[in-house]
């Protein structure tokens, strides 16, 4: 009993282990599309919004009510490329936008048919 009891624990581990956070993805989120713009990755008008896939990878408390995010995006344009870009910033329960947001491209994916 104690095996099977071992094995359900440590099948259902995994989904145990997604990072919970604040909800704070817009402010990193709307920084990175301006970056990416600024820098001359995409035009923020070329983006399809609604594709965009968002993913928090970590979320690490470092004080009373600060916290360190870290978030996936794929962003879509309307061609059908992607954009993987990894943020971080400092957010708190009152606030997101503590901190500056570091973004890093991961990946341009083209589509050429």
């Amino acid at each position: 009993m104690k095996k099977n009891f071992s094995i359900i624990v440590l099948a259902l581990l995994p989904l145990l282990s997604f990072a919970k956070g604040l909800g704070c993805y817009s402010w990193p989120m709307n920084m990175t599309k301006a970056w990416m713009q600024n820098a001359g990755i995409v035009e923020i008008e070329n983006l399809n919004e609604s594709k965009t896939k968002i993913t928090l990878l970590a979320s690490e408390k470092k004080g009373k009510d600060l916290y360190t995010e870290i978030y996936h995006f794929i962003f879509f344009d309307k061609q059908g490329n992607s954009y993987q870009v990894i943020t971080k910033n400092e957010a708190s329960r009152e606030e997101c936008s503590i901190s500056d947001v570091d973004s890093y491209l991961v990946s341009k994916s083209d589509i050429n048919y």
